[in-house]
């Protein structure tokens, strides 16, 4: 994904006449240019990650450049809440829990999603399951990408006051725990897991976690039942 220099939303209109044969050229950080075609164009609103929100499900979600990658900085927190030992199913709504079975925590730490209802029933690498538009739920090869852009810190992705975090990168992760159908929620402080959309297998699938009292980045996998934080990354 291509990153504009510029820290700044901008909107503007564009007034009749003006929009006629007038183009604009947009320098990304690598040195390319983009020309757009503004011809006839009554307004045009520009995307700047990093400063830019994205409203989605009623709540505006901060984004953050790490890199080359653009990601939420809050975990998704989108849909209807469930009760701890009731599977997430394959219907029009989607369903997350919440810690301890409280809305507050969903408000303060996102929902928690089994797998299958993140990826809302696309088993496809990098589907956008249940982010917004322009976004999906993030692969294994990004959630290494994104532990290589930071030196593998895991201090540095965590939110500050979240263990030992620093968080010099602005990912912001909390340690929101799981939600697991044998133990039920657990690890809340202590833990924070974010599923991937790479699959291991049929019944497991990879995720990256954070530790409140180590320094490096985890990976590992996990049975799709249990329910983890999901983070999404611009397309």
């Amino acid at each position: 994904m291509k990153n504009l220099i510029l820290l700044l939303l901008i909107s503007f209109l564009i007034g009749e006449g003006f929009a006629q044969h007038k183009t604009m050229t947009v320098y990304y950080s690598g040195g390319t240019t983009d020309v757009v075609n503004l011809t006839n164009t009554d307004s045009i609103v520009i995307f700047i990650c990093g400063a830019s929100k994205v409203n989605y499900g009623g709540k505006d979600y901060n984004t953050v450049l790490i890199g080359s990658q653009c990601w939420f900085k809050e975990n998704l927190d989108v849909g209807t809440m469930i009760s701890g030992g009731t599977n997430q199913t394959n219907n029009t709504t989607i369903e997350k829990y919440c810690y301890n079975n409280n809305p507050a925590n969903c408000t303060t730490y996102g929902g928690l999603y089994q797998w299958d209802e993140a990826m809302q029933y696309i088993t496809l690498e990098g589907a956008k399951g249940i982010c917004p538009d322009g976004w999906h739920v993030p692969t294994y090869t990004e959630f290494q990408t994104l532990a290589t852009t930071v030196g593998n810190d895991g201090k540095s992705l965590k939110k500050i006051g979240e263990g030992n975090g620093t968080n010099t990168s602005g990912f912001s992760a909390l340690l929101s725990g799981g939600y697991s159908l044998t133990l039920g929620f657990i690890h809340l402080g202590y833990i924070g897991y974010f599923w991937s959309s790479t699959e291991y297998s049929a019944t497991w699938a990879h995720y990256m976690h954070l530790y409140s009292n180590t320094e490096i980045v985890h990976f590992s996998t996990d049975i799709k039942v249990d329910g983890l934080s999901v983070r999404c990354i611009k397309d």
